[in-house]
């Protein structure tokens, strides 16, 4: 079993993920491209101890960048978990 920390990459927090947690409790991380939508939710239990209703994941290609010359290289793929906490659910994210 992967740990936690593993599985959960960093927090997104940007203007639309913080209108969204506050009103709907839906809440953005950076998790890892070979995570499921399981292990990402029981990530999120143990570290923030909360509980989660749903998970959704969308995979993001990494773009092409320019590098000395007429040579291209790529910045790596990701993956972002959108997780809807239960009624009452909260993560601070000022801590």
């Amino acid at each position: 079993m992967k740990d936690a920390g593993d599985i959960i990459r960093d927090i997104q927090a940007t203007e639309k993920s913080a209108g969204l947690g506050e009103k709907q409790r839906k809440y953005f991380f950076r998790v890892a491209p070979d995570a499921n939508k399981i292990e990402i939710k029981r990530a999120v239990e143990e570290l923030f101890k909360v509980s989660v209703a749903e998970v959704n994941t969308m995979n993001y290609f990494g773009k092409k960048k320019r590098v000395r010359g007429p040579k291209y290289g790529r910045k790596p793929d990701w993956k972002r978990a959108v997780v809807t906490l239960k009624e009452g659910g909260k993560i601070d994210l000022t801590a």
